[in-house]
């Protein structure tokens, strides 16, 4: 099941707005299609955005009516604007959209034919290794799961929020196919209930046990001694491994650091950004409050009723037990490990 892909000239993924109802894919065939879809959270996750907005680039370049090389680049350079500013926080976002540009300016191309060609060879390969990534990052993580274990996780991680397979769910699906047994404590995630909707959708599908429980109930079976081990996401990991996150996850890392659970985050290199010192520089997205008052058009209070919506939180390191790469588990200090991590190097 790939949650974004190509398919003759259009970009395909599955609508994550209907989940766990229907499970329906959507055609994309203009880059302001695919840009609205990570806006209005079609496509979500920061791998399957980084990737959806690959074959936007991709689109881009199918969609121009361009004769040259020249103005090929000039419209890829307006197309990719507007896919950077669907959402700030995800860097998978921009990296991907840089990756692309970078190519189409290199100036190794002679026809506007070879460049689109190329352009949608590398998208695709963004897309492909992003599951190969990520199946590395869950047999590096499923060892960290001790048999009979409760793990307690944040939002959806899973492969719906990559191109497959997933990063902190990705290392729950890997220690179930090694045949461990555990149980999973699925935090609803609100306001739009990723946990709730997504993630138990994942895990009902694949056979892994599961209960959802409220995002304030967290503490509650932290106290109890009934979570063993914390696994999250990351959306952007900075160079000190401060990272954002849906928002809820840093109470979950001050809960854990106070029962003394270890706590991690998984994530592939791409989605750490050396270029932020701390996570005091990473731009947090503020959604529309109606996804707080009318959640799935339903109102839960009177319209008139004020409410304010971050859409992430930023977790210090220190909080941080370690965070699951492709080529191993950084543990601090950060700034030297990611930095090898992100260099290619096994840790």
């Amino acid at each position: 099941m790939r949650t974004v892909d190509w398919d003759g000239g259009a970009v395909t993924m599955i609508d994550q707005r209907a989940l766990p109802w229907e499970l329906r894919y959507v055609r994309l065939e203009t880059v302001a299609a695919v840009a609205e879809s990570i806006r209005n959270m079609t496509v979500r996750g920061a791998p399957a955005i980084g990737a959806a907005a690959g074959f936007g680039m991709a689109l881009a370049a199918q969609e121009s009516q361009a004769t040259t090389v020249n103005a090929l680049v000039a419209d890829l350079r307006a197309k990719a604007a507007l896919l950077k500013a669907a959402r700030p926080t995800a860097v998978n976002l921009a990296w991907a959209v840089e990756r692309l540009l970078r190519i189409a300016e290199s100036g190794e191309f002679h026809t506007v034919a070879d460049l689109r060609d190329v352009l949608l060879g590398a998208a695709r390969q963004i897309a492909d290794d992003d599951v190969a990534i990520n199946s590395r990052i869950g047999a590096i993580g499923a060892k960290l799961l001790p048999e009979g274990a409760t793990v307690l996780h944040h939002c959806n991680t899973g492969a719906l929020a990559t191109v497959d397979y997933g990063t902190a769910l990705g290392v729950v699906r890997a220690a179930h196919e090694q045949g461990k047994h555990f149980h999973v404590l699925l935090d609803e995630t609100r306001p739009r209930l990723q946990g709730s909707r997504l993630s138990a959708w994942e895990l009902e599908r694949l056979g892994v046990s599961y209960d959802i429980i409220p995002d304030t109930a967290a503490g509650y079976y932290m106290g109890s001694g009934e979570v063993d081990i914390i696994l999250v996401g990351a959306d952007r990991i900075a160079a000190n491994g401060d990272f954002a996150n849906k928002i809820g996850t840093y109470q979950l890392a001050i809960l854990a650091q106070a029962h003394g659970i270890p706590f991690y985050t998984a994530a592939p290199t791409s989605t750490v950004d050396l270029n932020l010192s701390s996570g005091e520089q990473i731009p947090i997205e503020q959604r529309d409050a109606a996804e707080v008052t009318t959640p799935y058009g339903n109102a839960i209070v009177p319209a008139h009723f004020k409410a304010r919506n971050p859409a992430f939180d930023v977790t210090p390191h220190r909080y941080l037990s370690g965070i699951i790469t492709e080529h191993g588990i950084a543990r601090p200090p950060f700034t030297a490990s990611l930095r090898r991590a992100v260099a290619g190097e096994a840790l």
